[in-house]
Parts: C-alpha cells; sequence; structure tokens
C-alpha cells in the first residue's frame, strides 16, 4: 500500500510540473519564409471604430486651416508625440457607418479602404475647395494598433502601440509575456472582419509560426491565451511547489493513518 502510494504521488509528481519545452517560445530549425508573407504585408483595411490621422499641408497653409479639426497648427497632429487620450479628441473616429467626418468636406466613407485609397480620396474632395493649380499635400494614417488581450497573461486589457505593423509576440510582451500555466501551444485570435469573426489558432512554440496568417495581428483583435491543465489540478508550476504540495500532502494521509490506527 506504501509503494502504491508513493508510486501515485510520484506519477503526479511528473505530470504536474510545466515542462520546460512548454515555454519556449519559436522552437525548431530556421524556416524560410513562404506566401503567407503576402497576406501579412497586404494594406490594412480601416474598420468601424479605428481612429485615422489626416494631415494637410499646402504652402499657403490658411488655405487648409479650414478643414483642421483641431487647432494644432500644420493640419495634422504627430502621433509619436501624443498619447491615447489625444489620439481620441485629435483624430477622425470611424462610426457605425463607415464615416469620418471632416470640416467642409462632409462626410467621407473609409470602411473597407486603405489609408492611400482614402488619402486620394480626400485629395480629390479638396479639390472642388481649392483653386485649379494649388499644391496639396494629404496624409492619411491609423492612430496605432489597438488590441486586446485575455487569459494567462501578467498584465490583460486593452493595449495600443503606435506601431504601423505588430507581431503577436510584440503584443503579448506588450502585456507582460505569458504565466507560467499559459499554454503557448494555444493562443487563439477573435478577428472582425466585414464578413463576421474569424477565429485562428497559433502555436508560439513551433518555429512555423513565422508563417502563420495571424502572426502579425491587427487592429482590434482579441488575443485569448488559454490556461495548461496543470492551473486547474493546482499542484505547482515548478517542480519545488509540486513538491512541496505532494510532501504536505503525504504528511497529511500519513498523520491520518496513524491517528486512525492508534484508535
Amino acid at each position: 500500500m506504501r509503494k502504491l502510494l508513493l508510486f501515485l504521488l510520484f506519477v503526479s509528481f511528473l505530470s504536474s510540473c510545466v515542462p520546460n519545452k512548454d515555454l519556449i517560445y519559436l522552437q525548431g530549425k530556421p524556416v524560410s519564409l513562404k506566401e503567407i508573407r503576402e497576406i501579412n504585408d497586404a494594406p490594412y483595411k480601416l474598420q468601424v471604430h479605428d481612429i485615422i490621422t489626416i494631415d494637410i499641408k499646402a504652402e499657403d497653409e490658411s488655405l487648409v486651416k479650414l478643414f483642421e479639426k483641431s487647432n494644432t497648427g500644420g493640419g495634422g497632429t504627430n502621433i509619436q508625440n501624443q498619447s491615447q487620450g489625444a489620439n481620441f479628441f485629435t483624430g477622425f473616429s470611424v462610426d457605425r457607418h463607415g464615416n469620418v467626418r471632416v470640416p467642409y468636406l462632409g462626410e467621407i466613407n473609409v470602411l473597407g479602404y486603405t489609408t492611400t485609397e482614402v488619402r486620394k480620396k480626400i485629395e480629390e474632395k479638396l479639390k472642388e475647395y481649392l483653386k485649379e493649380g494649388v499644391e496639396i499635400f494629404v496624409t492619411v494614417r491609423l492612430n496605432g494598433i489597438k488590441y486586446t488581450v485575455m487569459g494567462e497573461v501578467a498584465s490583460p486589457g486593452p493595449k495600443v502601440v503606435y506601431q504601423n505593423q505588430l507581431s503577436i509576440i510584440d503584443a503579448i510582451t506588450n502585456a507582460g509575456d505569458i504565466t507560467v500555466v499559459g499554454n503557448r501551444k494555444d493562443v487563439q485570435v477573435l478577428r472582425f472582419t466585414p464578413t463576421g469573426v474569424q477565429k485562428f489558432e497559433i502555436d508560439l512554440t513551433n518555429i512555423e509560426a513565422l508563417n502563420s496568417e495571424i502572426f502579425f495581428i491587427k487592429p482590434n483583435d482579441y488575443i485569448n491565451v488559454m490556461p495548461l491543465k496543470q492551473k486547474s489540478w493546482g499542484t505547482g508550476t515548478t517542480g519545488l511547489q509540486t513538491l512541496t504540495t505532494i510532501v504536505s500532502v503525504f504528511t497529511l494521509v500519513t498523520s491520518t493513518i496513524l491517528i486512525v490506527r492508534g484508535l
């Protein structure tokens, strides 16, 4: 009976620890980049609730000042010098109909368009208000990448990163990295598209993740890191923690047996 108990405790010890290989990202031999890169490098198409900056410049700034949303000067703002709150008030938010409302130009539909396509739309609209021959320079850019991380990360919640491209590893690292009991082999991404919600899964311990179509996230993605089974067992995440738990259980069982025999 004692040998059986020791055997069960030993098996529990081995199965309760989180293997080191489950904690290492991008394992395996280097891979060649496949055609999937073309999907990741495709220009992003604007969605509802995105915030964009529209910067209109001309040699005579007074000609374009009417089209500014705020009196920050120069017809636009510098993303790198803004806080998230400033972006919200000085940028143009895409409403639920897919439009942005620009002073004097009115509502412009941007849903499903790239920032380059929106820029061309605005340039065409401006020609109706400016004299022929007036040179203007229009810039349209996305005000950072907003995403949400849930599950087994150190700092879950919504995040904003002021970059044009963001990998899922960078996104998770920005959330404090995956905890010891987080499953790096089972990371889910929920993505909203004009046709509906798509769900993807990616194994971040496999170097083939570099070729995944979701290795680079899109604005408004939801990243959900699933837990390992060790978390629900509650036996500890390291060998020392598990050993301490098992010793405590063994001591309790032994004490109970001795008390029962003494009675």
